[in-house]
């Protein structure tokens, strides 16, 4: 069984045993990286190269993986990525941001987020796809930006709450919007700040937002990682609280999981600075944190990594087998660490690919 590792894919999976074959998006293609009988990890095929792969989903119902390209479209493999078939019958928007996958009472449906900021839906394994036109509908759809020309927002992800129902839809630049009808509507849950790089006051948060993720042990508990760092609610969102600023040492937080069996436990990932450092400087100088107590604090982890991450980690997975997890980070130098002992301790398992990155941000690294 494989797992994957992508900027706006699938980051959590349940397995049986740890997986042995893990697909990588790159900034030119996907890669399946293998692990041997001496658990050394190498690469055993690729595809779609050129293409910037920003999502990888593997649809477990149907065994078919799809991978979202930016400025690509959507692709889809069912022979574990031997060959592709476009899948966009319907897909106004080709800039394919993330995916995500969500079981009803019918069947699967799949999500695909775009720039411009678009939401579409399939239930038919993306052969064909609809626009949830009400996305749209909000009122601060206007200010929807980004700061990069064209300055076009997008849906970086897609999060699901414990009734399939109940979505989240983060966008860069937008805010969280939140349906409790399956897309039918939408309400608006933020503030529009105008500057983002003071400390937040209690219960708002920018509009820079990256990911959603929720507790299952508490479902009323809330996590988003944005621009301005690190947002709790412990009330579904009605009120937040600011955990991180810029100033702190991960000031640009992108990866957020939460471990949906470990009370409090928690992993992010990111820069020490906003990329618009980085055309100077160079470096993302990011890191690792771990949480054991629901955001209150964290720890950066060091146990087995470089002492300086240069590029920045812009894709984290997490695997479960029984009571034991393992853990993958890939950055914009194309490295890939791991760990299977709760981030105490990391190896590096692959160097050298192709940038792991949301559009260009591996080239302000250069």
């Amino acid at each position: 069984m494989a797992v994957c590792l992508s900027h706006g894919g699938t980051s959590t999976f349940h397995s049986n045993a740890p997986s042995t074959e893990l697909l990588v998006g790159t900034v030119d293609g996907i890669f399946s990286v293998c692990e041997d009988n001496h658990g050394i990890w190498r690469v055993a095929k690729r595809g779609l190269e050129g293409l910037n792969i920003h999502a990888i989903l593997i649809e477990r119902q149907s065994g078919w993986i799809f991978a979202g390209a930016e400025k690509g479209s959507i692709f889809a493999s069912r022979d574990n990525c031997q060959s592709w078939e476009r899948r966009e019958q319907g897909l106004i928007q080709k800039d394919v941001y993330c995916l995500s996958a969500v079981q009803l009472d019918d069947g699967v449906k799949l999500y695909a987020g775009t720039e411009p900021a678009y939401l579409y839906e399939s239930d038919n394994l993306g052969e064909t796809w609809k626009d949830v036109s009400s996305l749209r509908s909000v009122p601060g759809v206007s200010k929807w930006t980004f700061p990069a020309p064209p300055h076009l927002a997008h849906v970086k992800n897609i999060a699901f709450d414990l009734d399939p129902k109940t979505m989240y839809v983060c966008l860069e630049q937008g805010g969280l919007l939140k349906s409790n009808d399956g897309g039918l509507t939408w309400e608006e849950m933020h503030g529009f700040d105008e500057d983002i790089s003071f400390e937040l006051p209690e219960g708002a948060f920018p509009d820079d937002v990256h990911r959603f993720a929720m507790s299952a042990l508490h479902p009323e508990c809330f996590y988003l990682s944005g621009g301005a760092g690190l947002c709790r609610s412990r009330d579904k969102g009605l009120t937040w609280q600011h955990l991180t600023t810029p100033q702190m040492r991960i000031g640009y937080p992108d990866a957020l999981l939460v471990h949906p069996r470990k009370d409090g436990l928690l992993f992010t990932a990111g820069a020490r600075s906003n990329p618009r450092t980085w055309r100077s400087s160079h470096d993302a100088d990011s890191a690792i944190a771990r949480s054991r107590d629901g955001g209150d604090s964290w720890e950066i982890l060091t146990g087995g990594l470089p002492g300086h991450i240069r590029g920045n980690i812009e894709a984290m997975t997490m695997e479960l087998c029984g009571d034991s997890y393992s853990l993958f980070a890939g950055t914009t130098d194309g490295d890939i660490f791991y760990s299977e002992d709760e981030g105490d301790n990391w190896c590096r398992i692959c160097e050298g690919l192709p940038a792991i990155s949301k559009g260009g941000h591996y080239l302000r690294l250069r």
